[in-house]
């Protein structure tokens, strides 16, 4: 129910891709899945995270990709070609 409530209050599902270099190995780059409830397009929560991320692990940042989607939307309306007829 809590989740039902956050999206009618315009949060919409966030999902984050983070690519970061591997502490030991600054070289490589490692990558992180972020998902969480957010407001488009300001998106606190997420950084929130990036601001613990950088204050708090090793890993130093490469970059940063976001996708929010809307859950809860109108429903679409199509046509199609074909007629059923119910007896």
């Amino acid at each position: 129910m809590a989740n039902l409530i956050t999206q009618l209050n315009n949060y919409r599902l966030t999902t984050a891709e983070i690519i970061y270099h591997l502490p030991d190995h600054p070289q490589l780059l490692q990558s992180y899945i972020w998902q969480e409830y957010d407001l488009s397009p300001q998106f606190p929560e997420l950084y929130k995270f990036l601001e613990f991320w950088t204050r708090t692990l090793d890993g130093k940042l490469h970059s940063v990709m976001v996708a929010s989607k809307e859950i809860i939307t109108p429903g679409d309306l199509r046509f199609y070609d074909a007629e059923i007829t119910i007896q």
